[in-house]
């Protein structure tokens, strides 16, 4: 019987997800390293007995455990041939709060921003703030001793574990805290494993020769991210084996671990009080990276909360992300690098005078050149910017990256611009670049040389440059790692910075606590050698795959997907905010986020041996739960749009195979609904009786809890025709022209939108025009039919490119159908056509977009509006907010005098097109609504207005909270005195 077949004979008894089949394999194989291998197994317990059976099964079948929580480890801590136990999907409760003494017990999994949100009504919080903040979860922060921009105030998170709950290799529980020097001879006493781990630590830290050698090899003690090993002298410092007042606690060498002495089930945390409401951000500019260096010892001077450091190619990188292209407001000029100082003080007072000292004395020394002070909101902001820094590193055009192997390296303060200097020798030795940023405060830069690891000769390189940097480390008696660990990337060269002696220590610990190897194997200790087992595999030829879309910027279809870095961010929940990743966020499943997409994409095409890379069942299911939302288009920051991949890989799965009917039915729905027009009623009748219209959803393969959309009397088209030269009679010649679009949607369902929004533009004075024109192409987008998109595209485009001008825009009403002239007409039609596209995209314009455009001109005669005061509640369109913005709808809804707009913090709606009428969708859609969107509308008393820009939206929210949502223009309509 194989491992994998014992495996399975778990199932019985293991009350989690046990998975052994290729595809999860595939995505457990990588984290946010630059490492690979598939796992034997995939598991997620859910009680603490589902563990102790892993632990049993690994004793018995010679195998290992692999820990893990977000997977966003960048030393390869959770990659590996044993079993991966994935602990962030039921391991995620906040177990107890103790506000008079300050701490929380919590589970692995839970997340640290999550847990900040719930510990915030209480004016506290667990300080440590890694970058990803947002979805990575507490038990890898112990496991890697995570640090985070405050680390000058707050330290690490070993600074803040006071007991740790878990299992030992015997599958026996353990608790480890604070142990008064009697306390700790009795754990030396007992007759169990604890017993001799304690027995252990005794021993080695009682040798006078091994506590010399540990004050000897060990990093400076003032530098206070060392990671380095474990955490010997940390446990030196404490009774017994040190005077004073430290009592002995394991979860001190527990923190930093890595996962490799035991399973953590339990934590208890320290808590601090909430900063200081007053911060303040100075964001100081230079013209050469080396005089950061020295501008952050003056501006150690004063005490700040964190200096952060960001590099000219990271802000480069930030012109091409959606998101964060918004954060650069207050860069001034071309700084080849920026340092962050925050200030946290009782009064904004206070800080000024401390950002007037600190820039006078950075002028004096010649430092700087622009010296801007950021507060509110806008700090937010700057600190997005800065811990969107590893993702948006793989913008870089081509397969050479900014690669993670020397990234984690801390000196001295004081040290740091000699460090650097003889660093950058090294560099111009090897004839490379490199990447600087974060955490210069404290003497750890994110180094990242620029390699390309497909190709053998930087494989080798790779080797040679964190060899050579671990001597550059050991000259300034640094640690080689900071926050980030050890993992497999660095275990190699403990020895080179421990010493031999230390080393041969540190085995001992790890076999005294894991004497058969259950606990992540091949990590800090006896770690294979860090240039092997690789993500690509060197020298590849490259498959040419052609595409109908244009993915240029990427350099190609696999190196969009290939940009897709493992940092995570897609798995950020609805209790954290934004729009990516819906599936995920519903689900909590890995195989739900935007990395497992990629990933599958990369793994599957890389290794296709059909003529078709496209023709692959395990891709086409992978892709099956993307609702398309394109959310990841803008808030990943490494700008993996997979709804654009997805498009594409379904028109060539369909040349392999076939179109469903069900997706040519909803791709042609227009020509469709064209067709039953002069049957309106008729069709109004039939989707309207409960029995008809579940048949028909039953033919087409909607869900039967669906309402079907029903048609308009007549189209938007016809009215216009009818009715619009005699609208624009009533105008002056002079009068400014404006085009409309109408969109599939509005032209056959939603035609009295359509209707208010061309008499609302008349009453202001525009001249409406309209041409006939051909549909957007959304549906045929959406559904992956992007060969009759891309003719669609093209007739669009040559149709309005000598029409559309700043003079006179095109404006849309659906989101997602006008969006497409500035999203994907650019990449989809001929090639000819793409610079007329590309001018094209910049009139374009939602209507919303528009009015408020021409409010800042010359704002609106407010005695047009009702003075009867309105509350709205907005639910902003997943598309727009990607590619355009809901700030303007907002504006838009504010112009009547008393009404007030409240964005809804929700992300997609669950219906995304068609997804939510599918039937095998129609669950994960309604629990997407149900995160946030159904809730906030349920709780809304009935004189607030909903409003939604997005059709899809409106029928969503009525599904499934039976109130009736407006698109803005309605409500803008109806606040018209005058139209009426």
């Amino acid at each position: 019987m194989t491992l994998i077949n014992n495996i399975d004979s778990l199932a019985g008894n293991f009350q989690g997800d046990i998975f052994t089949d290729t595809l999860s394999l595939t995505l457990y194989s990588t984290d946010a390293s630059a490492y690979k291998e598939k796992p034997l197994a995939v598991t997620r317990p859910k009680t603490i007995e589902d563990i102790k059976l892993l632990i049993q099964f690994a004793k018995d079948n010679n195998t290992f455990l692999i820990p893990r929580t977000a997977g966003t480890s960048l030393a390869g801590q959770v990659v590996g041939s044993g079993i991966v136990v994935d602990v962030s999907k039921y391991f995620t409760d906040i177990l107890d709060v103790n506000t008079d003494e300050k701490w929380v017990r919590v589970q692995p999994g839970v997340v640290r921003d999550e847990l900040n949100k719930h510990l915030a009504f209480d004016n506290l919080f667990f300080a440590p703030e890694t970058s990803t903040s947002n979805r990575c979860m507490i038990g890898g922060m112990i496991g890697n001793n995570a640090c985070g921009s405050h680390s000058l105030i707050y330290g690490s998170t070993r600074d803040h574990l006071l007991e740790v709950k878990a299992l030992l290799s015997d599958g026996s529980e353990a608790h480890f805290k604070d142990l008064t020097i009697e306390e700790f001879k009795q754990k030396c006493s007992q007759d169990n494993l604890e017993g001799e781990i304690y027995r252990n630590i005794e021993k080695i830290l009682s040798d006078k020769e091994i506590q010399k050698e540990i004050e000897k090899q060990y990093p400076d003690k003032s530098i206070r991210r060392r990671n380095t090993g474990y955490a010997l002298d940390i446990l030196l410092k404490m009774l017994p084996f040190s005077e004073g007042d430290i009592l002995f606690n394991f979860s001190k060498l527990i923190a930093g671990s890595e996962g490799t002495l035991l399973f953590i089930t339990e934590a208890k945390l320290n808590l601090e009080q909430l900063p200081p409401k007053n911060s303040g951000l100075v964001c100081v500019h230079f013209n050469t990276l080396e005089e950061a260096f020295h501008a952050n010892l003056i501006a150690l001077k004063y005490h700040p909360g964190a200096v952060e450091l960001i590099d000219k190619i990271i802000l480069d990188c930030t012109k091409s992300n959606i998101e964060q292209a918004k954060n650069r407001f207050f860069l001034e000029g071309d700084p080849a690098a920026i340092i962050c100082v925050e200030f946290e003080r009782e009064t904004r007072e206070e800080i000024d005078a401390i950002r007037d000292k600190m820039v006078a004395e950075m002028k004096q020394a010649g430092l700087g050149y622009s010296y801007p002070i950021l507060y509110g909101n806008d700090i937010n902001k700057v600190w997005n910017l800065r811990k969107a820094g590893l993702g948006l590193l793989s913008n870089i055009p081509g397969d050479a990256k900014p690669v993670p192997v020397i990234e984690d390296t801390a000196v001295k303060p004081e040290v740091l611009p000699d460090y650097i200097k003889d660093f950058q020798a090294i560099l111009k030795t090897y004839n490379l670049r490199c990447v600087y940023y974060a955490h210069i405060a404290t003497g750890e830069l994110h180094l990242r040389p620029v390699l390309n690891l497909k190709e053998p000769k930087d494989v080798e390189l790779f080797h040679t440059v964190a060899l050579e940097v671990s001597k550059l480390v050991k000259k300034y008696n640094g640690s080689l790692s900071g926050e980030h660990g050890d993992g497999r990337l660095r275990g190699e060269f403990i020895p080179l910075m421990l010493g031999d002696k230390i080393y041969q220590i540190l085995k001992d610990v790890k076999n005294t606590w894991d004497p058969n190897g259950i606990f992540n194997k091949g990590k800090i200790v006896d770690t294979p050698k860090m240039n092997t087992s690789l993500r690509y595999e060197q020298g590849k030829e490259e498959k040419k795959i052609e595409t109908i879309f244009r993915f240029d910027e990427a350099e190609g279809y696999l190196r969009l997907a290939e940009k897709c870095n493992g940092s995570g961010d897609c798995r950020k929940s609805h209790v954290i905010g934004g729009t990516m990743c819906p599936s995920y966020q519903a689900t909590k499943d890995e195989n739900a986020t935007t990395r497992a997409r990629a990933n599958t994409l990369r793994e599957y095409i890389t290794k296709a041996e059909k003529d078709s890379v496209f023709n692959q069942k395990e891709i086409y299911e992978m892709l099956d739960l993307c609702l398309s939302c394109k959310g990841c288009k803008s808030e990943c920051p490494s700008n993996v749009d997979m709804a654009k991949l997805k498009a594409e890989f379904l028109q060539h799965y369909y040349d392999s195979n076939r179109v469903p009917l069900r997706s040519w039915l909803i791709a042609n729905i227009a020509k469709l609904n064209a067709l039953a027009m002069p049957f309106s009623q008729l069709y109004n009748a039939v989707v309207s009786s409960k029995v008809l219209s579940n048949l028909m959803s039953e033919a087409i393969g909607f869900a039967k809890e669906r309402n079907l959309p029903k048609l308009h009397k007549h189209t938007l088209k016809k009215w216009i025709r009818k009715n619009l030269k005699r609208l624009n009679k009533s105008l002056p010649e002079d009068a400014s022209a404006v085009y409309v679009f109408v969109d599939e949607f509005t032209n056959y369902n939603d035609v009295g939108i359509g209707i208010k929004a061309i008499e609302i533009l008349n009453k202001l004075g525009y001249r409406v025009l309209f041409v006939n024109h051909e549909q957007s192409g959304r549906t045929y987008i959406s559904k992956g039919l992007i060969r009759k998109a891309k003719q669609i595209a093209n007739n669009n485009v040559s149709l309005f490119k000598d029409l559309i001008k700043e003079e006179t825009p095109l404006l849309g009403i659906e989101p997602s159908a006008i969006l497409t002239f500035r999203d994907e007409y650019p990449d989809l039609v001929d090639i000819e056509l793409k610079s007329a596209s590309d001018e094209l995209a910049k009139n374009v314009l939602l209507f919303e977009e528009f009015i408020c455009n021409e409010n800042k001109k010359k704002p609106i005669n407010q005695s047009l509006f009702t003075q009867e005061k309105k509350e709205i509640k907005l639910h902003g369109h997943c598309q727009q907010k990607s590619v355009a913005s809901t700030k303007d709808t907002i504006s838009l809804l504010s112009i009547p005098k008393n009404y007030s707009v409240k964005e809804i913090p929700s992300g997609c709606c669950g219906m995304a097109g068609s997804f939510g009428y599918e039937k095998e969708h129609y669950n994960l859609s309604m629990k997407v609504g149900e995160l946030v969107l159904f809730p906030e509308i349920r709780k809304t008393e009935e004189s607030v207005l909903i409003s939604a820009p997005g059709t899809s939206c409106r029928h969503q929210i009525k599904d499934g909270t039976d109130k009736d949502a407006l698109h803005p223009i309605e409500i803008f309509y109806n606040a018209f005195l005058s139209v009426k």
